[in-house]
């Protein structure tokens, strides 16, 4: 009877750290913007947890497609190369392409950037935040069409 209970208690512990401890093998934060749908589904540890509309390039204007990690933050950004134009909560990933803020509500949902990936701006503090949570390496931004 004490061989199965400690088998049982061992299976128990096992069972809690596969769902409760963040995977040192896993990006554990993933987000993935199609451009055909205008989205980003974001997903903690295998698990979607939001799928937030997006504006991404607008004609004449590129989003890269690829699988990038986050390469760096920044709070209160503003692009230097369109008119200081605000970016707050730029998660970096490939070069000056982040995931920020807009302001422009109405367009979020179609092309509309000059090639980032825009959201509302509480969705924007909202990866923002789980980005800083998570570390930049365990962040993931994939792009497809």
């Amino acid at each position: 009877m004490r061989k199965i209970f400690v088998a049982f208690v061992a299976f128990v512990a096992l069972l809690f750290m596969q769902f409760n401890a963040p995977s040192a093998f896993a990006t554990n934060l993933i987000a993935k913007v199609s451009l055909s749908s205008q989205t980003m589904t974001v997903s903690q540890n295998g698990f979607v947890r939001y799928r937030w509309k997006v504006s991404t390039a607008r004609r004449g204007y590129v989003t890269p497609q690829g699988s990038w990690s986050a390469k760096w933050l920044s709070r209160n950004h503003r692009s230097r190369k369109y008119d200081n134009a605000p970016m707050p909560y730029a998660v970096f990933f490939n070069g000056g392409y982040a995931v920020h803020a807009t302001f422009d509500l109405k367009r979020l949902g179609r092309p509309a950037s000059h090639g980032c990936i825009r959201l509302h701006p509480d969705n924007a503090a909202e990866f923002f935040s789980l980005a800083s949570q998570y570390g930049l390496k365990n962040t993931k931004i994939v792009v497809t069409r």
